[in-house]
């Protein structure tokens, strides 16, 4: 565990709820954080740091900000661990022990792992796992029981370890046609938390962002199209 640490400033939430997201298909988890620590005008608290870890650092309006950050919301009783940066399978374990680990420490109660799901239907339903029948119960009325499937990358090692040290957690996967980024599977993600803990975070951010990503695909679609009847267009001259 000495490659992966977490370091973060006291936090002043109690038994919080620690909502983790990953890049993943559609960047369902990674757009609902985003969306929570925007809308909530949510600070860095803490970081995760591991030497396993691409050596990235991005920037917001010229500030260092590490891959994977932490923040806190008092006032929703919750913790977020965010990530800009997909987690190679290598680390996925070990990073998924850290977390837990620190969530001991600070009498976490629950940890939520927020990812994506591909189906062809594309409802936009959001789908719920558990690491026990008794978890699973609290989520029930509020998603789709995913009953048979695997959860891959990080929010599954995350589960499993859970699962494996008794830990009480569950996912919550958003339904997305495949891997383009999709603002409105995470906006029913959201709309999900909402329900489980009533909370009141808005949406209406993330759904104008999608009908702007969809009008722009379907621009873009129209565009290809007439290339295409242009190129299949081949006039004769007698």
């Amino acid at each position: 565990m000495d490659e992966t640490r977490i370091y973060a400033e006291k936090i002043d939430v109690e038994n919080p709820v620690i909502l983790t997201s990953f890049p993943g298909i559609g960047l369902v988890g990674t757009i609902a954080t985003g969306h929570f620590i925007v809308e909530l005008n949510l600070e860095p608290v803490g970081v995760v740091e591991s030497k396993l870890l691409p050596p990235i650092a991005t920037l917001n309006e010229g500030i260092i900000q590490p891959p994977i950050r932490i923040y806190q919301c008092s006032e929703k009783n919750f913790v977020l661990i965010h990530s800009d940066v997909p987690i190679h399978p290598s680390i996925a374990y070990e990073l998924s022990s850290a977390i837990i680990d620190w969530a001991t420490t600070i009498n976490a109660k629950r940890i939520v792992s927020l990812a994506g799901l591909t189906t062809f239907e594309d409802k936009k339903r959001v789908f719920g796992a558990a690491t026990s029948k008794e978890v699973l119960d609290e989520i029930r009325e509020h998603v789709e029981i995913f009953r048979t499937g695997t959860i891959s990358g990080i929010a599954g090692s995350l589960l499993n370890e859970c699962f494996a040290r008794k830990f009480p957690a569950f996912a919550l996967l958003g339904e997305t046609g495949g891997f383009n980024p999709d603002p409105r599977a995470a906006a029913e993600v959201i709309n999900t938390l909402n329900k489980i803990y009533s909370w009141d975070i808005s949406v209406e951010k993330l759904i104008k962002e999608a009908e702007f990503i969809e009008a722009q695909m379907q621009k873009l679609a129209e565009q290809t199209q007439m290339q295409e009847t242009r190129e299949e267009y081949h006039p004769m001259y007698g």
